[in-house]
Formats: C-alpha cells, sequence, structure tokens
C-alpha cells in the first residue's frame, strides 16, 4: 500500500514540475518576441529616413536573427512599430515595439 502511495505522489510531483515547465517556457517565448520586436524596432528606426523598405528590411533582419518573424512593420514619419512573432515549442507569443527619434516634452 505505501508503494502505491509513494508511486501517487510522485506522480503528483512529476506532473506539477510539467506544468511549471511549460509554464517556463511560454515565459521565455514572451521574453524572446519581446526582445526581438525591440532590438528590430530600434534597428529599424535607425533606417526610417531611407524610406519604409529599408526600415522594415533591416527590422526583419534583426527579428529573424532573434528567432522571430514579422507580422506587420509600420513607419509613420520617423516612428517605426514592429510586431512580431516567436514559436516555440511552448506555443506561439507575440509581441509589438514602437521606435523612434526622441522628443521633448512640452
Amino acid at each position: 500500500m505505501s508503494s502505491l502511495y509513494a508511486l501517487g505522489v510522485g506522480l503528483v510531483f512529476v506532473a506539477a514540475g510539467t506544468v511549471v515547465a511549460a509554464d517556463g517556457a511560454q515565459l521565455i517565448a514572451r521574453e524572446q518576441a519581446q526582445t526581438a520586436a525591440d532590438l528590430g524596432a530600434l534597428a529599424g528606426a535607425a533606417y526610417a529616413i531611407d524610406g519604409v523598405a529599408a526600415a522594415c528590411g533591416r527590422a526583419a533582419v534583426i527579428a529573424a536573427a532573434n528567432a522571430a518573424t514579422v507580422a506587420a512593420c509600420r513607419l509613420d514619419g520617423l516612428d517605426l512599430t514592429l510586431s512580431v512573432q516567436v514559436v516555440t515549442a511552448a506555443g506561439a507569443a507575440e509581441a509589438t515595439a514602437v521606435a523612434g527619434p526622441i522628443r521633448e516634452s512640452p
């Protein structure tokens, strides 16, 4: 009887560990997506003066280097808005970032 009890307790620990590992993997995917969006937006904004093709192209290169794919890229003046998606074994995660020149507050 005690062997069955020990087996049951062990299975509970394994199940709990699996849930924690899956949550951790999803958290890592979200952080990876946010990092790719931030870095891609910053890199793309540096090319904003050259137009949307150059800015979004550079943003896509940086996002791809961070294992992300570009979901949307928009240039509004010198501000670049970049949305990316990262797909991992734990699922997909999306993030959006905006980068542009510093503006003084009124």
